[in-house]
């Protein structure tokens, strides 16, 4: 598929891509967290939400080899202002040796045209706030909305 990044090209995901995408989100989570031993729990956000109606595209290079280097996983969403269903980010992803090459802003583009395609008027994501990605997020035109606030109980 036509992907607008030299040397790169872009693949609709199956179901039978669902440990690939466990994969991607595992390491996402690593790179912000790597004290955290593990994230399993991210197996059961998975099994919950990844159906036919939440797709799945990878990027993967062109030359030499065709190696998966990012991936991007898209839903739903309600906008809790308006009310209206919104297209919803759940992951981008591209592996830190092939950042800052176009990737990451290919990926987005491709989200938006996918929500713009279903109608959806607005599309939104999660972002950790030490993420490097926060910069692209708000390169590309995204705003802080809400934030969310988080406190650890202790029990005692």
């Amino acid at each position: 598929m036509t992907f607008g990044v030299p040397g790169y090209g872009l693949q609709r995901g199956s179901a039978s891509d669902r440990s690939l995408l466990i994969q991607f989100m595992q390491a996402a989570y690593t790179e912000l967290y790597p004290q955290q031993p593990d994230f399993d729990h991210l197996i059961e956000t998975v099994t919950e939400y990844f159906t036919s109606q939440t797709p799945l595209w990878f990027v993967q290079t062109v030359v030499p080899a065709e190696e998966i280097v990012g991936g991007l996983w898209l839903g739903n969403a309600i906008d809790q202002v308006g009310g209206d269903r919104c297209a919803y980010i759940f992951l981008v992803y591209v592996l830190p040796q092939h950042r800052r090459r176009g990737v990451g802003q290919a990926l987005l583009a491709h989200a938006e045209n996918w929500a713009r395609q279903r109608g959806d008027r607005q599309i939104s994501l999660q972002v950790f706030c030490q993420a490097p990605s926060l910069s692209l997020y708000q390169q590309q035109g995204y705003q802080t909305q809400s934030l969310w606030l988080v406190k650890s109980l202790k029990t005692d």
